[in-house]
């Protein structure tokens, strides 16, 4: 903007009351020859939308490579999880084990004390950060897909006799297969009228209808 014959940026003074996110120093503010403008920007791009003067939102699918999307981002005991999904282009969503906004905050969630998870019996659980431990009484080894706890050999055997299951059942729909593909069945019924199924590996039924006037051929 010109003030007496001197150019001044109003985006140098409270950013001309535009959009900024501190974090990262993108601002929405723009200084042109007419003055300020405040628009939301693109950035490495990333656009954002809003209204540039209270709220500006990164979207699209490389939004989450940026400043993670503006979403809630933590690391903790080896582990780092984001509210910011990749596949997703707005928005900010706690992951599994946490609940919050996803934009400030997400709080672990107490599996174990809200009795959510690991409720099979003789089961002892742990409470980890955005997830659970639970281990099963004895010789047992916890599903956590079922939320159970079964026991090792009768899994191991359950696995051998449902393979042995499987191949037995192949084998017998070979051998019917087989037999259908190199005999065919004819069943004929002879009546005043002659028909005749075939039945193929193919499953083709063809009906062969012989019209049988027997008494007048035999009595001519």
């Amino acid at each position: 903007m010109l003030l007496s014959g001197i150019e001044t940026n109003e985006c140098l003074e409270n950013n001309g009351g535009c959009w900024i996110d501190k974090a990262t120093n993108i601002t929405a503010c723009r200084d042109t020859f007419r003055g300020r403008v405040c628009q939301c920007p693109i950035v490495q791009g990333v656009k954002f939308f809003g209204d540039g003067y209270k709220h500006c939102e990164a979207s699209g699918a490389l939004r989450c490579g940026l400043n993670n999307g503006g979403c809630w981002k933590d690391s903790q005991q080896g582990r780092t999880y984001s509210a910011c999904i990749d596949h997703h282009t707005k928005g900010c969503t706690c992951p599994p084990g946490f609940t919050g906004d996803g934009v400030k905050n997400c709080t672990d969630i107490d599996e174990c004390e809200e009795k959510t998870a690991c409720q099979c019996p003789d089961c002892k659980c742990k409470n980890t950060w955005g997830s659970y431990d639970c281990q099963c009484g004895g010789d047992l080894l916890y599903i956590r897909e079922h939320d159970i706890c079964i026991s090792k050999d009768a899994r191991r055997g359950v696995g051998w006799g449902f393979a042995w299951l499987v191949v037995l059942g192949m084998v017998v729909v070979g051998g019917v297969a087989y037999t259908f593909y190199k005999y065919r069945i004819r069943v004929c019924i002879i009546t005043s009228k002659l028909f005749c199924v075939s039945l193929s590996l193919h499953i083709e039924c063809e009906i062969i209808i012989f019209l049988y006037v027997t008494t007048t051929n035999m009595n001519s």
